[in-house]
């Protein structure tokens, strides 16, 4: 029987609270292969979350009540390996990054943004989980992490 990753058949949760942009991600992913359930907030998809099983996560920063860093916090705390991909207009302005908001990826909204939107879904649906629970590494794991070797 082939895997979900052979057949494209990734479930993706995708979150955004403008419509428009909602349902164009979705067309694009779906052409893909792609299994997508929308959420027009972060309550809407913490209630789609906790009632489904989702390979994948996307969802926009800026939305009220709940940003995407917050959403992201959420779910990282029931499914701390899922990956998860922000999209935001405010990238820069705001300096949201990997880091900063606990995202695999973070993709600026831009005339680019479909191309790099794709490419990082194909990526983090091939993959297998890699980003730790939050605090799980030790703090001398951390330092020999940042070190860079010699001649680098």
């Amino acid at each position: 029987m082939p895997s979900k990753q052979s057949t494209g058949a990734i479930d993706i949760l995708l979150v955004d609270d403008n419509r428009l942009g909602l349902i164009a991600r979705k067309t694009v992913l779906e052409e893909l292969g792609y299994r997508i359930t929308t959420a027009a907030s972060g309550s809407e998809a913490l209630d789609e979350f906790s009632g489904a099983s989702f390979d994948l996560l996307i969802t926009d920063y800026r939305m009220p009540r709940m940003n995407g860093k917050e959403l992201i916090e959420r779910v990282r705390k029931q499914s701390p390996t899922l990956p998860v991909i922000l999209l935001s207009g405010f990238v820069d302005s705001l300096g949201l990054d990997e880091k900063s908001t606990g995202a695999d990826v973070v993709i600026q909204k831009s005339a680019n943004e479909v191309a790099h939107l794709v490419r990082s879904v194909k990526r983090l649906a091939c993959r297998k989980p890699l980003k730790k629970p939050a605090g799980s590494e030790t703090p001398a794991a951390s330092a020999r992490l940042r070190k860079k070797p010699a001649g680098s």
